[in-house]
């Protein structure tokens, strides 16, 4: 695959050419009254991009456009890329989805509970059981953000310097060395909070492969899936590639962000599975297609069809759906009738969530409103990107969902 362009007419695999322009119209309006600066769509279909779109700026200030091969911050849609890697090494035999993460991180044995009391002196129990590999995939583990504001322990984090970004003089060794000094919220495998496990299950890849996980990336996911544009920092050259990031104001305004923008022109000390990869449409695409195609793109293979499908299941305790055993909220989205695989959201009551959709369809986003999703079903992947932080602040993937859907005709 070379320049990303459109390779069906989308009548051919049945979809509305005309139908597919409302999503250009509807987001457009979002560039023009100042809530996004500006995005790319793409919708695929059978392996086929029937829909390519781009509106707006990829840096308002330096007139610069969108253009179908900008570079985003795509922050926690580096999770399902991480999951793939510790389930690659899975298939290897390397270790046991049941096993204790302290075989291989050691700081996490004898896991402490938060009982009460403040961040400054909390009340803990030793935990009932060990955080285990699986927890870490679902977000079971009891592990947290900074940034949620929900939970004593959530400050305990942004005390220590965790909010949105790690202190200066870690690498993520050091990183999930100090997340194991901090009691757990709950007892492993008990509820769900979007956390950091991610970035301690891209440590465990680390430990685990004897490579750093930029190294492990790129030998056995980025290279062999020909996703090039793929990294931990942008390029010198590709510099005026990369989008300016924003955050919203008050009045959901997209207002520019340097500070945090800044962060991915160097090279990180810790390398984080949980949200530091930079990408472009054309290589996220690759990604969903490789899961679209049960592990395999174009002869090269990462993981078995069985282990993909394993993946997309729901593995929440008792079947539960997030919106049953999340701890507060994590987007914009509705939990509803949503469970949660090993690195994805699964779709599995559409009528729940009431947004149309199918059962089986997996997903996730990123901080700056960035998200994908496939449709086995369907045979059909659409990837949305931009860079407006925080991803809660409009309904962005919500209407995408139903823009997309209601172009189905066949």
């Amino acid at each position: 695959m070379g320049q990303l362009q459109t390779e069906i007419e989308p009548s051919e695999v049945g979809l509305d050419a005309q139908r597919l322009q409302r999503i250009d119209r509807h987001f457009a309006q979002y560039v023009s009254d100042g809530r996004l600066p500006g995005w790319l769509v793409l919708v695929a279909r059978h392996g086929k991009i029937a829909h390519l779109a781009t509106h707006g700026m990829r840096d308002v200030e330096a007139g610069l456009p969108v253009e179908s091969d900008t570079l985003f911050r795509i922050y926690s849609m580096t999770k399902p890329i991480t999951s793939v890697a510790a389930m690659m090494l899975y298939e290897q035999g390397v270790f046991e989805l049941t096993d204790p993460i302290s075989r291989f991180l050691p700081a996490f044995t004898d896991q402490r509970v938060y009982v009460n009391g403040s961040a400054d002196r909390p009340q803990t129990r030793p935990a009932t059981e060990p955080i285990r590999i699986w927890h870490l995939l679902t977000h079971t583990a009891g592990l947290t953000y900074g940034f949620h504001h929900i939970h004593p322990v959530d400050r305990m984090y942004r005390d220590a310097g965790f909010e949105w970004g790690h202190p200066s003089e870690l690498d993520l060794a050091g990183a999930c060395d100090a997340w194991a000094e901090f009691p757990l919220l709950f007892d492993p495998g008990q509820s769900w909070n979007y956390s950091v496990a991610t970035d301690v299950l891209g440590r465990l890849v680390e430990v685990a492969s004897g490579q750093a996980l930029e190294a492990f990336f790129r030998e056995h996911i980025l290279d062999p899936l020909d996703m090039r544009d793929t990294g931990f920092s942008a390029c010198e050259q590709d510099g005026d590639r990369l989008a300016a990031l924003y955050t919203a104001d008050r009045a959901g305004k997209a207002v520019r962000n340097d500070r945090f923008g800044r962060v991915a022109h160097h090279q990180p000390r810790v390398f984080s599975g949980g949200g530091g990869l930079i990408s472009s449409a054309r290589d996220y695409h690759r990604f969903t297609l490789m899961l679209l195609g049960g592990g395999q793109l174009e002869g090269a293979r990462l993981l078995s069809n069985r282990t993909v499908d394993y993946m997309t299941r729901n593995h929440l305790p008792g079947g539960a759906d997030l919106e049953t055993l999340a701890m507060g909220t994590f987007s914009e989205t509705a939990n509803a009738g949503k469970g949660f695989g090993l690195g994805f959201s699964v779709n599995e009551d559409p009528t729940a969530s009431k947004v149309v959709s199918s059962v089986g369809q997996y997903a996730w986003g990123g901080a700056a409103s960035t998200s994908f999703w496939v449709d086995p079903r369907e045979e059909l992947t659409v990837v949305f990107l931009t860079q407006l932080l925080p991803s809660s602040t409009h309904p962005i993937r919500s209407q995408l969902q139903q823009l997309v859907y209601q172009a189905l005709v066949d």
